[in-house]
């Protein structure tokens, strides 16, 4: 079983690869700015810290085997502040809960740069494409960025899921979307068996 560290693990998506990765018998180091609201869970250790300071990250993730990020781009941590901070550290894995507007809709095009993409999530998009483009650009640090479906909440944990690659997954009826429980499933499954190392992976119905 692995050692694992996420970061915003009170939130949404990191509570919920959280619960599914301590399931499976990981042991799990979560991370917050206010780890308060987080439910004790045995194999679970919280750490209150700010994830946008390397020197802050290193001492709580050294001896750790997979960095997870489920924070939010825009504001949040970039990719240079959690690389650095994987590096010195000695942590040889970085995965990154990613964000759907950079998946292509049509060949060469992302979401994001659609005219019907929504101005409310642009900034956040935006930083999640800039932070996908500086992963591209690592060459030591083993890394996977995990798409999620256009809509992306709370749901069911069925089980039920298809797996891509860049371009964003639609379901019989047009439409895109992924529960976070599935997710989380899928996204446990790629850090257990690696199949999109240095690459981006979607999920969806």
């Amino acid at each position: 079983m692995s050692k694992i560290v996420i970061l915003g693990i009170t939130g949404r998506a990191g509570s919920r690869i959280a619960a599914e990765l301590l399931s499976r018998g990981h042991t799990v180091t979560g991370i917050a700015r206010k780890v308060d609201g987080a439910a004790p869970q045995a194999g679970l250790t919280l750490k209150a810290a700010d994830a946008t300071s390397a020197a802050a990250l290193v001492p709580l993730i050294q001896g750790h085997d997979v960095l997870i990020s489920s924070t939010r781009f825009a504001g949040g941590s970039d990719a240079a502040t959690l690389l650095a901070a994987a590096k010195q550290a000695g942590v040889p894995r970085l995965m990154v809960v990613g964000g759907a507007g950079s998946l292509e809709v049509a060949p060469g095009l992302a979401a994001l740069d659609t005219p019907q993409f929504p101005d409310a999530y642009k900034a956040e998009a935006s930083a999640g494409r800039v932070f996908l483009q500086a992963l591209y650009a690592e060459k030591d640090i083993d890394w996977t960025f995990g798409s999620p479906s256009a809509e992306f909440n709370p749901g069911e944990r069925t089980g039920k899921f298809r797996v891509g690659g860049d371009q964003m997954l639609f379901d019989v009826n047009g439409q895109s979307h992924v529960s976070m429980e599935d997710y989380a499933i899928a996204f446990a499954d790629e850090l257990e068996t690696p199949r999109h190392s240095r690459k981006r992976f979607t999920v969806g119905y």
